[in-house]
């Protein structure tokens, strides 16, 4: 049995921590259950096993910044308390990762929100909802400034943000590090001129989208290659698919330094 990772710790047994991450949701692009499946994972009464598509909050310094807006950013944000965004992170623009966008608006009641994205993906968010972006705002829409970033560091209110050159088969996207937490999803490879980015982890979250190989994704075999060569203290895999298989079951064939995550979940560290 897998045992307890001690540097992490339960919010309610340690209100003194560094930085709080809050699993908003852990499936691929299909979510989980994907509509009309009726395998084990899509019918399994495991909560576990339920994954909205992949974003995380992180709060830290007093700050919460968010990772993605999935298209199901709504149904995630619901149950937590209704505090502003300081900044938001685009690893890409992939609808799985940018498809909730407009449904920041409830949050311009605290100011504008700055979204921080590559100049392919500013271009992509531009094209595709432009009435969010528009320089003659009206009532109604999100209070959104959409702001380029590049791999060079730069910071939110303070909070240092370090982007991660990754690539989602052919596509270069983003990585991100905050202090000594990494956030990596939809990768296929991590350039080693980027490895440097990642040393000394306390956490890294990776995806690994199923068991069997992916052109654009990495199986689980290929995610614990990468956590076996980054080697933080924890490991914690996102962005699953149906097809990795039951949570319970595949979280006991892993090493106890690397679990899997699931939605709502909430590390502190």
């Amino acid at each position: 049995m897998k045992q307890a990772f001690s540097l992490l710790y339960n919010e309610t047994a340690c209100f003194f921590y560094n930085m709080k991450i809050t699993f908003l949701g852990t499936g691929t692009s299909y979510g989980v259950p994907v509509i009309g499946c009726e395998c084990s994972v899509c019918t399994s009464s495991n909560p576990k096993d339920k994954r909205f598509r992949s974003s995380v909050l992180v709060e830290i310094k007093n700050k919460r910044i968010l990772i993605d807006v999935s298209p199901d950013f709504r149904q995630q944000m619901m149950p937590l308390d209704f505090h502003k965004i300081d900044g938001v992170l685009l690893t890409h623009e992939h609808y799985d990762h940018v498809g909730g966008i407009d449904d920041l608006r409830s949050f311009g009641e605290f100011g504008k929100i700055d979204i921080y994205a590559e100049s392919n993906v500013v271009d992509a968010l531009r094209h595709r909802i432009p009435y969010c972006f528009t320089t003659h705002k009206y009532a109604g829409i999100p209070n959104l400034e959409l702001l380029e970033i590049d791999t060079n560091p730069f910071y939110i209110e303070g909070v240092k943000i370090v982007p991660i050159r990754v690539f989602h088969h052919r596509l270069p996207i983003l990585g991100f590090r905050i202090d000594n937490f990494a956030y990596l999803t939809d990768v296929k490879t991590v350039p080693e001129t980027e490895l440097d980015k990642l040393k000394d982890l306390d956490v890294l979250v990776v995806s690994s989208l199923r068991i069997n190989e992916h052109i654009s994704h990495q199986n689980l075999e290929q995610a614990i290659e990468l956590i076996h060569k980054i080697k933080p203290k924890k490991a914690y895999l996102t962005h699953l698919s149906h097809q990795m298989g039951l949570h319970d079951i595949v979280e006991q064939e892993l090493e106890d330094s690397i679990s899997i995550a699931y939605d709502n979940m909430t590390l502190t560290i």
